[in-house]
């Protein structure tokens, strides 16, 4: 079925990212790091909004209590369902003038996994973390943008990428502890003539990992034991991430970016910061809702 990504949405996004779909409302919600907004997107209507927040929104989840949990530059935050801010949950413990909260997605018991991203690109000094209401929690570390959070069905496998370094992990996972352990390289990125690694992920109910390709105008296909199986292009040079949506959940939407791109890249591809969107034969999970703590 998958023919190709096609315009859904021309949100011009300096860095469109983290698309999520709610099941009970039927919508899309996507962020604009750079641009400070979350967006909300209505495909059956057309219809799409945004709010304008105070700082960097790296990731967002939907909670259980009807609002989002959000990875900002400051910390992890609850937001209500517009995207205004409620409460702050903890604090970025890294030096938040060079480290912003980046990638996430919420586990099967309801924790949030987050990582940071290292703006200097040379100390290394992002992480992985859990969030729960034991707290903030250090998973992995030496990172430099943490990326590409996704559970296998089952819950029992974390993917996680470090983008910078041209890698995708798979860590053991149990969904009873939040406990991330034995962390092997997944797949490798990128060569001399191929600038394509990976940014953020979705899995799909057969298990395959899904990857988004940024400066490689692609999304890639994964399957459970690592073998390279389809690869679709994406009309724009950086696509960021991919999540699944429609009442089926067989629509497979992707973010791009367009801030800080030559303007060649821009002339050849002019809908680079859109969101794009798929058919796909095998539909993916319904995300997991966030348990705020308290």
């Amino acid at each position: 079925m998958a023919a190709g990504f096609e315009l859904a949405l021309d949100a011009q996004c300096a860095l469109g990212e983290s698309p999520l779909w709610s099941v009970a409302e039927e919508v899309l919600r996507f962020v604009d790091i750079k641009g400070r907004r979350i967006h909300r997107f209505d495909p059956a209507s057309s219809e799409h909004a945004s709010t304008q927040l105070p700082e960097e929104v790296g990731c967002i989840g939907l909670s259980d209590d009807g609002g989002l949990v959000a990875g900002l530059r400051s910390g992890i935050w609850l937001l209500d369902g517009d995207g205004h801010a409620v409460r702050k949950l903890a604090d970025n413990p890294e030096d938040q003038r060079t480290s912003r909260f980046n990638d996430g997605a919420v586990d099967p018991a309801g924790r949030f996994i987050v990582g940071t991203l290292d703006e200097t690109r040379e100390w290394g000094d992002a992480g992985l973390y859990r969030f729960d209401e034991r707290g903030l929690v250090r998973i992995d570390g030496g990172l430099i943008t943490s990326n590409g959070t996704a559970f296998s069905p089952d819950g029992r496998r974390l993917y996680h990428s470090d983008t910078f370094r041209h890698v995708l992990y798979v860590r053991d996972y149990d969904p009873a502890t939040g406990e991330a352990t034995n962390r092997r390289v997944f797949a490798r990125f990128g060569s001399e003539t191929d600038r394509g690694r990976p940014d953020g992920g979705a899995i799909d109910a057969d298990g395959c990992y899904w990857t988004a390709l940024y400066e490689g105008g692609r999304v890639q296909r994964y399957a459970p034991d690592g073998r390279l199986i389809a690869e679709y292009p994406v009309p724009a040079r950086c696509p960021t991430m991919v999540a699944f949506g429609g009442r089926d959940l067989r629509t497979l939407y992707c973010t791009s970016a367009r801030a800080g791109r030559p303007e060649a890249e821009l002339a050849e591809y002019p809908l680079s910061g859109a969101l794009f969107a798929m058919r796909v034969d095998v539909a993916g999970l319904a995300r997991p809702l966030f348990h705020p703590p308290g």
